[in-house]
């Protein structure tokens, strides 16, 4: 019996017991009850603030409570994955066979890179079955709202600055939320000339006691974050009536990380993803909220030469994972994240610049070699991070070598072994630049108002 099946023998049940909600003047305070019988318990808080001078209750609204429910479902998936129980068994609220079936598919999506790292033999029809036995308390009542406005999340990166920059130039009203607090997110709005009270911030506390499993030798790994970003952004959304709920992920996130199989690290960034969102707050939450990403339609090398158009972002954006678990936020410089935000804004930005942002010469560093051959498709997979495809990452490093070369520079190592490799060919490179300057994938949920707004924004740099 391997590790996968003795944990699923030894604990067949995972609970959804419960979840609180109490509200008073300025905020809602929320926690979930999370349970393995006999092995452990998990208690996720949030808070989240309401509106000044709001005279709107919401924790008697059966619509709240289907959202503060469906974030306990999200939230579940991090603790859940430390022994696979084969059941969840949802102890509270109510889920019909078809949500049944649309989390199991999240869970199973969501966790590919989870169950490949892990070498789980996964399947979908049995992994999990999603048994639900509760009831909603609230009476079937909706609050009477007419939403309006957006909500932009940030997460102080190139993309979401980007978006915000784009519509606060058209005179789109916005609010930005985001998860915790954090130096790069907090500058960001700032550098976007908006007053700090556009920024909403929850709460999120998760509960450490998983790491102590995690330590014992249960399962650790990837799990879907977005998906929590999107409900937790729709009960922000909901609390201040905002109607639209506009995300930064590009069409370079549908990209499977590992080629040829469904291991997909931004899977709840893909299109597919915002679909099944789009579908399930309509059918099943029905807040009016509109959720969609305004950036679809591009890739990541159409974002970068669009973002550094905005010299202000440069010293304080920030997208590494590992260095925003520092404070404040940094780049570590020794990640595969860092390392494709470098490659990708090289064409764009100086050699000199970029050491100014990241402290490092990455592109001239020989432990980034390992990196740089899984951004530039030399192996088996991309790394498990939230980067671009391949074709545009050797486009971009491409144009960075042309541009060095025509200058009369030194090419730094990682390129010197890209022109070794026989990635380079200069000859194609303005075919390809022009195909990328032009793409727009028509997979997207953008209103047309805002399909205008991305339009003038990309003649204004292509």
């Amino acid at each position: 019996m391997n590790k996968y099946q003795q944990f699923r023998s030894s604990n067949p049940v995972f609970l959804y017991k419960s979840y609180h909600i109490v509200e008073n003047a300025d905020k809602i305070n929320v926690s979930y009850d999370f349970e393995i019988p006999a092995l452990a318990e998990f208690h996720p808080k949030w808070s989240f603030p309401k509106p000044a001078s709001c005279s709107v209750t919401f924790s008697d609204s059966r619509i709240f409570e289907q959202l503060v429910f469906s974030l306990g479902m999200a939230e579940a998936i991090s603790y859940w994955k430390s022994t696979c129980s084969p059941e969840l068994r949802v102890e509270c609220g109510e889920l019909s066979a078809e949500q049944a079936q649309w989390w199991k598919k999240l869970y199973f999506m969501g966790l590919g890179e989870f169950f490949y790292v892990n070498k789980i033999d996964a399947d979908f029809d049995s992994f999990v079955t999603i048994n639900s036995c509760g009831r909603f308390r609230c009476e079937e009542k909706s609050l009477p709202r007419e939403p309006q406005g957006c909500l932009v999340p940030i997460g102080g990166g190139k993309d979401s600055a980007l978006t915000i920059e784009a519509l606060k130039n058209a005179g789109v009203s916005c609010k930005c939320y985001s998860i915790n607090s954090r130096r790069s997110i907090s500058e960001t709005v700032r550098a976007a000339g908006l007053d700090e009270s556009t920024l909403i911030t929850a709460g999120r506390i998760f509960d450490r006691s998983l790491i102590g499993l995690n330590n014992k030798g249960y399962f650790n790994g990837h799990t879907p974050f977005s998906a929590i970003v999107a409900f937790s952004a729709e009960i922000t959304a909901h609390i201040h009536g905002l109607k639209y709920i506009v995300l930064s992920n590009e069409s370079s996130a549908n990209e499977s990380t590992v080629a040829g199989r469904d291991v997909n690290h931004q899977y709840s960034k893909s299109f597919e993803f915002e679909k099944d969102f789009h579908y399930y707050e309509e059918k099943f939450l029905g807040t009016g909220a509109y959720y969609f990403s305004f950036l679809r339609p591009l890739t990541e090398f159409q974002i970068a030469k669009m973002f550094v158009s905005y010299e202000k972002y440069l010293p304080i954006f920030r997208s590494c994972n590992l260095g925003s678990k520092v404070s404040p936020d940094i780049w570590c410089a020794d990640c595969p994240k860092c390392l494709f935000v470098c490659l990708i804004l090289s064409p764009f930005v100086s050699r000199d610049r970029l050491l100014e942002i990241f402290g490092r010469d990455l592109l001239d560093e020989p432990e980034m070699l390992p990196y740089f051959e899984q951004l530039t498709g030399q192996a088996e997979h991309k790394p498990f991070e939230c980067v671009g495809s391949v074709n545009e990452v050797k486009l971009a490093v491409s144009l960075a070598i042309r541009s060095s070369e025509n200058s009369g520079l030194p090419l730094p190592l990682l390129f010197e072994k890209f022109k070794e490799s026989g990635l380079y060919h200069p000859e194609q490179i303005d075919g390809i630049l022009r195909k990328y300057y032009s793409s727009y994938d028509e997979h997207n949920l953008l209103p047309d108002e805002f399909k205008i707004i991305l339009q003038n924004e990309m003649e204004r740099i292509f």
